[in-house]
């Protein structure tokens, strides 16, 4: 039997087209995303699709994996090698659902009260208006970032990359407009474009991100978007995705393989997906989900967004099977991450650190032991002696972003300046074994004093 490759991809120009298996990575869990993100096609994947790459209870144990479920791969979008991130409050998520907002929203919210695609008992297959009317919430995100690359003669040096994913325009604040993806299609952003339907590309900024549930929320600057694009822009209406039913019609909007929004449609294959590593469970859909699709909009037949794209299998002998994170089941999590405070990348010289030796909690360690998946601090340095973080703490939030590993915890870190104030929300185990949840105020130091 052919090996299978759990994979998410990333291509360069000079290796699109000569990729081989012994190219690829094999992996066991959907959680690797935020690690392989950066990785090579897999042959298997990129053909016949051109595929492409993509705060819980510390106590919830990690879904089961599903006997069906084979190879998953996070769908971000296409990479070009040679290729920051930074402010809001939010309306509520009852205003993406159907709510009227505020009036003084400067874009308008999508109409989707005429486009229902079903009268008489029997549904109308065009879906032009449809597609036309949604559009405009839908945007292309490319992320360039500088990753650690090692050479043939064992060092290190760092590249700059590029990838590319989608996203959903849901709302927007006083001075910002909001638009909600996948984490995995801004991780270790150094700077983020989004690119509206009318072609005009401005610079985005993280404002949260949930790796947990491969959530993230970036804004525009209000005063950078010009009148003509604020009028070319709508804001999307989320759905009901628990009222969906298996057979249903949808529709996929995304950034394809980098090359602009493109649309694809098919039904609901089945609901209540789990697949290891991701904390909840996910829309099975046939509508092709590609490469670059990551952080689109998965549409019903009203025209309202019921899933956020995020993965698919990869495996030669599979086809149409992708998977969306359903709306309802992440609205609170999306609401948290608009009101969080919009993030700008600082120098590494004015980085601060938290002085602190660690150690990563995975996925597998959490379950076998009963502990919280984090970041275990298993010593202190001597330059944070006003710290009240202690040996054993497990880091699993910083400032209401999950921390799942060490390189959360380093990305983290690199938004905050030395003297900063950051919230630790951290778990110690009690006498009974239990973990327990508490949030620590800490002073950043200097990282240049750790080195």
């Amino acid at each position: 039997m052919k090996k299978q490759f759990f994979n998410f991809h990333k291509n360069t120009e000079e290796n699109k087209d000569n990729m081989t298996d012994d190219q690829s990575q094999g992996y066991e869990g959907y959680q690797n995303y935020r690690n392989d993100y950066q990785q090579n096609y897999q042959q298997d994947s990129f053909y016949p699709y051109g595929q492409q790459t993509p705060e819980q209870d510390p106590h919830k144990k990690s879904p089961k994996k599903r006997k069906g479920v084979k190879t998953v791969a996070a769908v971000t979008g296409l990479a070009v090698l040679f290729g920051g991130i930074a402010g809001g409050a939010f309306y509520g998520v009852n205003y993406l659902v159907g709510g009227s907002g505020s009036s003084s929203n400067q874009i308008a919210q999508a109409d989707t009260a005429s486009l229902t695609q079903v009268s008489s008992g029997t549904t109308n297959t065009d879906l032009t208006d449809l597609v036309k009317a949604s559009m405009p919430f839908v945007v292309s995100i490319q992320n360039m970032s500088v990753e650690e690359v090692q050479n043939f003669f064992g060092g290190t040096s760092q590249q700059e990359s590029t990838s590319v994913g989608s996203g959903i325009i849901i709302g927007e604040n006083d001075t910002e407009l909001l638009i909600v993806t996948n984490a995995h299609v801004v991780q270790n952003a150094n700077t983020l474009t989004v690119t509206f339907n009318d072609g005009t590309s401005l610079e985005a900024n993280i404002k949260g991100a949930d790796s947990n549930k491969d959530l993230a929320v970036v804004a525009v600057p209000l005063d950078s978007i010009s009148s003509n694009t604020k009028s070319a822009i709508k804001t999307a209406t989320l759905g009901d995705s628990d009222a969906l039913q298996v057979g249903e019609e949808v529709i996929a909007i995304g950034n394809a393989l980098g090359y602009g929004q493109s649309v694809t449609n098919g039904i609901v294959s089945a609901k209540d997906r789990e697949i290891s590593g991701y904390d909840g469970t996910l829309i099975q859909t046939n509508a092709a989900i590609n490469p670059g699709n990551s952080g689109g909009a998965l549409l019903n037949t009203k025209g309202e967004v019921i899933g956020i794209n995020c993965a698919k299998i990869s495996d030669s002998s599979v086809e149409g099977m992708g998977y969306a994170i359903p709306v309802s089941e992440v609205s609170d999590i999306i609401q948290n991450l608009m009101n969080q405070q919009t993030k700008t990348r600082v120098s590494e010289e004015e980085q601060g650190s938290l002085g602190v030796q660690v150690m990563d909690i995975d996925e597998t360690t959490a379950e076998r032991y009963g502990m919280p998946q984090g970041v275990y601090i298993t010593g202190l340095t001597q330059d944070n002696t006003d710290s009240d973080l202690q040996r054993g703490y497990i880091i699993t939030a910083l400032n209401g972003t999950t921390i799942s590993d060490t390189s959360d915890l380093q990305n983290e870190l690199g938004y905050y300046r030395a003297g900063e104030d950051v919230t630790l929300t951290v778990q110690s185990a009690g006498s009974d074994g239990e973990y327990t949840s508490q949030d620590i105020t800490v002073t950043l130091i200097s990282s240049q004093s750790n080195q």
